[in-house]
C-alpha cells in the first residue's frame, strides 16, 4: 500500500485550521465571464491576508496552486482546474481613502475603486471604471485603458507568496511593463496603495461617465466575454492594434459552434449562449491562424487559458 498522501490528505492538513471557506469539486463555469468551464479540485476563500499566508505556508509546494479574481480575462478550461483555486472575497474588498490615494483590497473591483475615489474627490482612476476585473489582476497584468494603467498610478502593492510570506513591494520592484508585471509565481495580491490627485468630485464622475459610455458604445458589455482577446502588437511589429489586424483578415463574426468574434469589437470573444471553453479557445486560435497568414503577425493571448482540456475520470 502506497503511504504517498492524496491531494485530499494535502488539502485537508494544509487547510485544518483555517478560517476560510473551503469547497470540494466547486463549480467555476458559472464564476468566471465566459460562463463557462469546468470545477475546482478545491476552492478556497481564505478570511484574510493571515488565513492566507498560513495556509500557504502549509501548502506542500507540489501542490498545484491558482489564484483567481474576478475572471473577467480567463477562460476555464472544460476539464476544470487541479489542486488548490484560491479566489479572494469579502475579507479583501476593504477601500481606506487617504489624503492623495486609497488603498483598495486585492478583490475590490476596478469600478468600485474609481466609483470610491470620485466620492473622495481623488482624480487620476477614473480609467478603472472601464475595466473589468479586481485589483488583484489589474496589477498583476497592469491592467489599463483610456490613457492611463497601474503602472502609473500605483505606489505599492502587499503579496502573499508562495510560500507563506506577505511582502510589500513598491511600483519599481513590480518591473511593470505592457499588460505583465514582474509579480512572482504564485504570488496573490491582497492590497494596492493607488495614488490620486485632488479635484472636484462632480468632474471626477463626469469622467467616469465618459469612460463607461465609451465602452458600453464601442465593446460588447452586455454579452457573456472577457477583456481583450489578444494583446496589441509592439510598434515595432505592426502600427495596426489588435482589432484591426483581427478585422483586416476577415475575423468580425467569424462562429465556431456557440462561440463567436464580437461584430461590434473584434477583439472580444463571445459566448453566444452554448460555447464551451474548447469552442472559444479553438477560435481564438482559428483568428491568430488567419491574423498571421493575411499580415505575418503572430497575435499573443491577454486572455488566460487555464486547466485541463478534459476532465479526470472519476
Amino acid at each position: 500500500m502506497s503511504n504517498t498522501p492524496t491531494l485530499q490528505d494535502m488539502v485537508t492538513k494544509a487547510l485544518s485550521t483555517t478560517r476560510g471557506r473551503l469547497t470540494p469539486q466547486a463549480p467555476l463555469g458559472a464564476r468566471t465571464w465566459f460562463r463557462v468551464g469546468g470545477a475546482a479540485e478545491w476552492l478556497y476563500q481564505p478570511a484574510d491576508t493571515e488565513d492566507l499566508a498560513t495556509a500557504l505556508q502549509n501548502l506542500s509546494p507540489e501542490l498545484p496552486v491558482t489564484v483567481l479574481g474576478a475572471c473577467s480575462n480567463v477562460i476555464i478550461r472544460d476539464g476544470g482546474l487541479e489542486g488548490l483555486v484560491i479566489r479572494l472575497a469579502r475579507g479583501f474588498s476593504g477601500i481606506t481613502v487617504e489624503a492623495d490615494g486609497l488603498v483598495a483590497g486585492g478583490a475590490c473591483l476596478d469600478a468600485t475603486v474609481a466609483e470610491q475615489a470620485a466620492e473622495a474627490g481623488l482624480a487620476g482612476l477614473e480609467f478603472l471604471a472601464g475595466i473589468p476585473g479586481s485589483i488583484g489582476g489589474a496589477v498583476r497584468m497592469n491592467a489599463g485603458a483610456y490613457g492611463s494603467d497601474i503602472a502609473t498610478v500605483l505606489d505599492w502593492a502587499e503579496i502573499v507568496t508562495r510560500d507563506g510570506s506577505v511582502l510589500t513591494l513598491d511600483n519599481a520592484a513590480l518591473r511593470f511593463g505592457y499588460r505583465r508585471s514582474g509579480l512572482p509565481e504564485g504570488a496573490v495580491v491582497t492590497r494596492a496603495r493607488l495614488r490620486g490627485t485632488p479635484a472636484a468630485p462632480a468632474d471626477i464622475a463626469g469622467r467616469i461617465a465618459q469612460v463607461r459610455a465609451a465602452r458600453e458604445l464601442s465593446q460588447p458589455v452586455r454579452a457573456r466575454t472577457g477583456g481583450s482577446t489578444f494583446r496589441n502588437p509592439e510598434p515595432e511589429v505592426s502600427a495596426l492594434k489588435a482589432w484591426e489586424l483581427i478585422d483586416a483578415a476577415g475575423c468580425r463574426g467569424l462562429q465556431l459552434g456557440g462561440a463567436q468574434v464580437s461584430e461590434k469589437h473584434c477583439n472580444f470573444l463571445i459566448n453566444l449562449g452554448t460555447a464551451t471553453a474548447a469552442e472559444l479557445e479553438a477560435l481564438g486560435e482559428d483568428v491568430r491562424t488567419r491574423v498571421a497568414q493575411h499580415c505575418g503577425v503572430h497575435l499573443h493571448w491577454e486572455i488566460k487559458r487555464l486547466g485541463r482540456t478534459e476532465a479526470l475520470p472519476q
